[in-house]
């Protein structure tokens, strides 16, 4: 019995040595998810705040268009001819930079995908007549 309490005076530990490996994990923690999702986010403010009218973007669901109009927090995106649509202005992912040659508009390759199908009188055949 004499012999376990000279080994656990022996032993005593210091609490500041508990605390050093949590530290260093919250320290870790801080610099590899938290600072750089900070980073992120100040970036991404940034640029929404930096659309103007006439900007083309993408939205974070790939959708291309350029801003018609902004009003607070609302969107306005012209996504084809005479066809807009109201987003949040949080959904605008990037700028499309036209100046190196990234454009959302359609190249017709000749394939005859992309292209406007006129409706034809043939649908009123399908219906039946009473």
């Amino acid at each position: 019995m004499y012999v376990l309490s000279i080994i656990a005076a022996t032993q005593k530990s210091n609490p500041l040595g508990l605390f050093i490996p949590m530290i260093l994990i919250g320290a870790a923690m801080y610099f590899l998810m938290i600072r750089p999702q900070r980073r992120k986010m100040r970036a991404q403010s940034a640029l929404q705040s930096s659309i103007e009218v006439g900007d083309e973007v993408m939205t974070t669901s790939g959708m291309y268009g350029f801003v018609t109009q902004l009003e607070g927090d609302v969107a306005w995106l012209e996504i084809d001819d005479d066809v807009q649509i109201r987003i949040a202005r949080a959904a605008l992912q990037r700028k499309v930079d036209t100046s190196n040659g990234d454009t959302a508009t359609p190249i017709d390759d000749g394939s005859g995908r992309g292209k406007k199908i006129e409706p034809t009188d043939d649908t009123a055949a399908d219906e039946p007549s009473n």
